[in-house]
């Protein structure tokens, strides 16, 4: 269905302003998304094309059309063409932080979200999804930055790759950084004990979706050595 066929619907939507919104508001709007019915929608208004927000509401069975009102002014109607029950398996760790860009400086903030939208979900890319989230991962390593990489090894395990896929990692990351720096900064660090928990759980017969839960409740954002603030 194209936005033609229900735009004139769009009038009576409910309109959420988040430009001025802190902290992770994503889990308020996707409930409100999933309380709506079929045929009715709502409008998000962001200081920049929401991109993280289209492949989540279109899970839900939502389509989206999005104006530009002003220099920061988007506006992204919503329309629920159909109720599609939310992914319980859905990736964690939504880019959350992009939010902060904007509090700086608009300009930043469209600028990072169209950065993050060219990287991550453009048709140009070639490497699978999940291939990407590994070179993430080991590029956030050799730059220190452990809570990144923790993050992408949950991601990269939601998304279904294999946990014998992340031992190879990990023995590249001995090979390439030395046995001193795995033993001193990657093996005590969060990254590391994500992946313990997933080996230690699967050795126990666990089932993916409940070690992903796990992850979640134990690395979730508010984790200080995982969690965006």
């Amino acid at each position: 269905m194209s936005y033609e066929n229900w735009k004139d619907k769009t009038a009576g939507f409910e309109k959420i302003d988040v430009r001025k919104l802190q902290g992770n508001f994503f889990p308020g709007l996707k409930k409100k998304a999933e309380s709506l019915k079929a045929g009715e929608g709502l409008v998000i208004i962001q200081s920049f094309e929401p991109h993280p927000l289209y492949e989540v509401f279109e899970k839900l069975g939502f389509e989206h059309h999005t104006e530009k009102i002003a220099e920061h002014e988007f506006h992204a109607f919503f329309y629920r063409s159909e109720v599609i029950a939310g992914d319980d398996d859905e990736t964690p760790f939504r880019p959350i932080a992009l939010l902060n860009y904007p509090l700086i400086d608009e300009d930043l903030g469209k600028i990072a979200v169209d950065f993050w939208n060219l990287t991550w979900k453009s048709e140009k890319r070639r490497l699978p999804y999940e291939m990407r989230l590994l070179l993430s991962l080991a590029n956030a390593v050799g730059a220190g930055r452990m809570r990144q990489a923790s993050r992408e090894l949950i991601k990269a395990y939601a998304r279904g790759v294999d946990s014998a896929v992340f031992d190879d990692v990990f023995e590249l990351l001995a090979w390439n950084q030395g046995i001193g720096f795995f033993s001193s900064e990657i093996g005590p660090s969060p990254l590391f004990q994500a992946y313990k928990m997933i080996k230690t759980a699967e050795k126990r017969g666990k089932e993916r979706t409940e070690i992903i839960e796990s992850l979640t409740e134990k690395f979730g954002e508010k984790n200080p050595e995982v969690g965006v603030q």
